[in-house]
């Protein structure tokens, strides 16, 4: 597993929705824990978009991830 999500990234639901459609997320991480009321549309954008999606056990681990103290349900690398 990683120890820390590298490079420019954007943290929640709405920032990585916003980032697939305009084309800048490159790789998308979503907890397998969270609801998925809030990841299944994120899901489809990437379907759509054909972003790669990589699941992360819980919400707090992705949050640890992206060095925040709070869980986190979606976050996204963008594309340089």
């Amino acid at each position: 597993m990683i120890a820390k999500l590298t490079g420019k990234k954007v943290v929640g639901a709405k920032q990585t929705a916003k980032a697939i459609k305009s084309g800048q997320a490159k790789i998308v991480y979503i907890a397998e824990d969270a609801e998925a009321k809030v990841t299944a549309p994120i899901l489809e954008l990437c379907k759509q978009n054909n972003v790669e999606v990589v699941f992360v056990e819980t919400m707090k681990k992705l949050g640890m991830l992206c060095g925040i103290d709070v869980g986190a349900a979606t976050a996204c690398i963008l594309s340089e």
